[in-house]
C-alpha cells in the first residue's frame, strides 16, 4: 500500500468523524465555493448529508466503518477511477458494479414471484463467481452486488466475503434468514450491507410476502441494528404501495429501525405477467419525483430511485456502468432486462461485457433527452426492440418475451404517458 493511499484512508476516516460535528452554516459556504455547480446540484441538502454521515457514523461497528471506507470509498470509487480513466482511454467499458445472483431459490412463496421454481441444481458454482470477483477487480470493479432468490441460503458466499475482503457487497435479503448467528458472521467479514426486502407496513407486505414477514423484517433489522452492521431496505413500488412506502410514516419508521439506504425499484411485468396494472402511473412517478426530492432534503436517509435519479448518472447506465449475472451464468445488462448474448461459464468478463449487445445497448444510451425517462424497456420500448434483435440474444427467462410482445400496446400507451 501506497504512502498516498495510507494518508487518503486517514484523511476519510478522519472527515466522517468530524463533519457532523461542525457547523453547518460554515459547511454550506465552504461547499459553495470549493464545489463545481454541477456538483453542487447533486448534494440535495447538506444538513440531510452530514446527517447521514453522523448516523453512520453512531450506529455502525468499526470494522464494518472501515471496510466501507476502505473498499467502497476509497478502492472502489476512487482509487480504481484511474483504472476505469484508462479503460475509457481505450473504448472500454468502465464499470463500477457487477450484479450476481447466485441463486435463484427462495424460502418464501411471494405472490407473483417466480423463485419457487428454481432448485439447487440451478446455482451458479462457487468457482464461477469466484473467477468473476477476480477478474472484475483487474477491471478496477470492487462493488459487487448480490441478489436472488434468498442469498443468505447460500452459506458458502461467506467464504468469498472473506477470501475478497478488499471487495465490499450489498446483499438483497427477504430477511427471514437473519439471526444472531448470522449478524455476527457479518460482523466478522465487515465488507457487506444489507438490503431488506419490504413492500410497506405489516397489512401491505404479508399481503405480498406471507403472513408474519413483515415482523421478522423488523426483527432482523434490530438484530442487525444491535451488532452494527450497516442495513437498507429496498422497495417494489406499484401501484398499489406507491404513497405507503414514500410516506414520512414509512420513512421514519425505517430511520428508527437504523436504516440507512432505501432502494426504490418501479414494478415492470418482465417475467411472464401479462398486464401492467401494477406498474405505477405517469402521475404517481412525477408525485415520487417531488417526494424523493422531499425526502433527500428532510431526512437523514440516502434514497436512491432508480429512474428518478437517472439524471445525476446520464439516464440508463445498464450494460456501462454495470450488469447482471444470473444463477445460470447467463450475462444480462441489467435485473430487469431478461436477455444475454454470452454466458460467463464459456467466456471471461471483459470479453462478456464487450459484447455485441452491450455495444449496441450503449451506442443508444441515452435513449431520450428526458433522463428521468431512462428505461428502453417502459420509457422508450423502441430501444429495446431494436438492441434484443441483436443477433445471437436469447430469453434467459420464462416469460421474458412477454414484454416485448404480448404488451407492446399497453407499454407503448404507457410510456406515452409518462413525461
Amino acid at each position: 500500500m501506497s504512502l498516498k493511499t495510507i494518508l487518503e484512508q486517514k484523511l476519510v476516516k478522519q472527515a466522517f468523524k468530524i463533519l457532523p460535528k461542525l457547523p453547518k452554516k460554515g459547511l454550506k459556504v465552504l461547499v459553495d465555493r470549493v464545489a463545481p455547480e454541477i456538483e453542487r446540484r447533486k448534494i440535495a441538502n447538506l444538513g440531510q448529508f452530514l446527517g447521514l454521515i453522523e448516523r453512520f457514523s453512531s450506529i455502525t461497528n468499526k470494522n464494518c466503518q472501515e471496510k466501507f471506507l476502505e473498499n467502497f470509498v476509497l478502492q472502489g470509487m476512487i482509487e480504481n477511477q484511474k483504472i476505469r480513466n484508462e479503460l475509457k482511454k481505450q473504448g472500454q467499458p468502465a464499470m463500477y458494479s457487477i450484479l450476481i445472483s447466485p441463486t435463484m431459490r427462495c424460502n418464501l412463496n411471494c405472490i407473483g414471484c417466480y423463485a419457487k421454481y428454481y432448485q439447487k441444481k440451478d446455482d451458479l458454482p462457487y468457482e464461477v463467481i469466484d473467477r468473476v470477483l477476480k477478474e472484475a477487480k483487474k477491471l478496477g470493479i470492487l462493488i459487487f452486488t448480490i441478489l436472488g432468490g434468498e442469498p443468505f441460503l447460500r452459506e458458502d458466499l461467506f467464504d468469498l466475503y472473506k477470501k475478497h475482503s478488499d471487495a465490499y457487497f450489498q446483499v438483497f435479503s427477504n430477511s427471514t434468514l437473519i439471526d444472531e448467528k448470522l449478524a455476527k458472521k457479518l460482523v466478522d467479514c465487515g465488507n457487506v450491507v444489507v438490503e431488506f426486502s419490504i413492500e410497506g407496513f405489516k397489512e401491505r407486505d404479508d399481503e405480498r410476502r406471507g403472513k408474519g414477514h413483515f415482523e421478522k423484517a423488523m426483527k432482523a433489522m434490530d438484530i442487525l441494528k444491535n451488532y452494527g452492521v450497516p442495513f437498507g431496505y429496498s422497495v417494489c413500488v406499484t401501484r398499489k404501495n406507491a404513497e405507503e412506502v414514500m410516506s414520512n410514516k414509512f420513512i421514519e419508521l425505517m430511520i428508527e429501525k437504523g436504516a440507512l439506504i432505501g432502494w426504490h425499484f418501479l414494478y415492470m411485468p418482465v417475467c411472464g405477467d401479462k398486464n401492467t396494472e401494477l406498474m405505477p402511473s405517469p402521475e404517481q412517478r412525477n408525485w415520487m419525483r417531488q417526494r424523493k426530492d422531499y425526502i433527500k432534503e428532510n431526512y437523514p436517509l440516502f434514497i436512491i430511485d432508480f429512474w428518478n435519479d437517472a439524471p445525476y448518472v446520464g439516464g440508463c447506465i445498464s450494460g456501462k456502468y454495470y450488469c447482471h449475472i444470473n444463477n445460470f451464468g447467463d450475462v444480462e445488462p441489467c435485473i430487469f432486462t431478461h436477455f444475454a448474448q454470452v454466458n460467463i461459464k464459456n467466456t471471461t468478463l471483459k470479453e462478456a461485457i464487450n459484447c455485441q449487445f452491450f455495444k449496441e445497448i450503449r451506442k443508444r444510451q441515452p435513449f431520450c433527452q428526458n433522463l428521468y425517462l431512462p428505461c428502453p424497456l417502459i420509457d422508450n420500448p423502441w430501444a429495446s426492440r431494436i438492441f434484443l434483435k441483436t443477433p445471437g440474444v436469447y430469453p434467459t427467462h420464462p416469460g421474458a418475451k412477454t414484454l416485448i410482445e404480448d404488451l407492446i400496446e399497453d407499454i407503448d400507451r404507457y410510456s406515452q404517458g409518462v413525461h
